[in-house]
């Protein structure tokens, strides 16, 4: 059995994990954490492992981390399963607006086994080749992104749309820093052809809908996914978390995991 530490274990997605951990066959919970203000600090998450705050200890417990929490725990676990040489599925949000993580992230991939991914939906993984795809052989449209969350969403865009403008530009020999416009208001003057603009709606309960729209004379391109529920992002991070056990280290995506047996 391979155990798995979650962090963020209360949170939306850790609460779908620690369930779907639960029902493996193959996997269980070694540890669960939250920060220490958490009010639950201390109850039973599943048998025999009870909520904690203690990032060294929890390492301990466990043979994979999966992480989907906030800046500074991900900071925290870096430092602790560097210790400890634990593997790290990394999916916390916004850390493409933090170069200071990333930059953390790449240091500790030289002693760890990292899968990093905005989404570890295996829709979504498969959308960003068919949107660099589409970006390549649809020349001279233009590109926006348009992605919807639930209104307890706290960064904006989203990981996954920021993923996929910059599949996009990547594709197009661009650079997504120069390309992206992110807020159109007032008067903007006509559309450069090479922007690439990013959308977000905050409404309702939305697990994340996200399309990309290539639009030509006479003709617009839509590319999309839409989350029913979470549980195919937890299982696509289970199945990173599972990939992972053994390899050596460096920073994957979730490519590479779907790319090998």
């Amino acid at each position: 059995m391979t155990r798995v530490l979650v962090v963020g274990a209360c949170g939306r997605m850790g609460q779908t994990l620690v369930r779907m951990i639960e029902g493996s066959a193959d996997l269980r919970l070694g540890a669960a954490l939250e920060h220490a203000a958490h009010p639950q600090l201390g109850r039973e998450v599943a048998q025999g492992v009870k909520l904690g705050a203690d990032v060294r200890a929890a390492c301990a417990e466990a043979d994979v981390a999966i992480d989907f929490s906030s800046h500074a725990s991900t900071l925290a676990l870096l430092g602790a399963a560097e210790t400890r040489g634990l593997p790290l599925v990394l999916g916390t949000t916004g850390l493409d607006q933090a170069a200071e993580v990333e930059a953390r992230v790449a240091r500790a991939s030289e002693r760890l086994a990292i899968v990093r991914a905005a989404n570890f939906s295996i829709g979504v993984t498969v959308l960003l080749e068919l949107v660099a795809e589409a970006a390549r052989r649809l020349e001279g449209y233009e590109i926006d992104v348009l992605e919807m969350h639930h209104d307890q969403k706290r960064d904006a865009p989203s990981g996954t749309a920021l993923a996929l403008a910059r599949s996009a530009a990547t594709a197009r020999g661009q650079d997504l820093q120069h390309a992206a416009v992110y807020e159109r208001h007032g008067q903007m003057g006509v559309r450069d052809p090479k922007a690439i603009g990013l959308q977000a709606l905050r409404l309702g309960d939305s697990v994340g809908e996200h399309t990309v729209y290539f639009a030509g004379p006479g003709e617009r391109v839509e590319l999309a996914h839409r989350a029913l529920s979470r549980d195919n992002f937890a299982a696509g991070a289970l199945r990173a978390a599972r990939w992972l056990v053994g390899h050596k280290p460096g920073l994957y995506a979730m490519r590479d995991v779907l790319r090998s047996p």
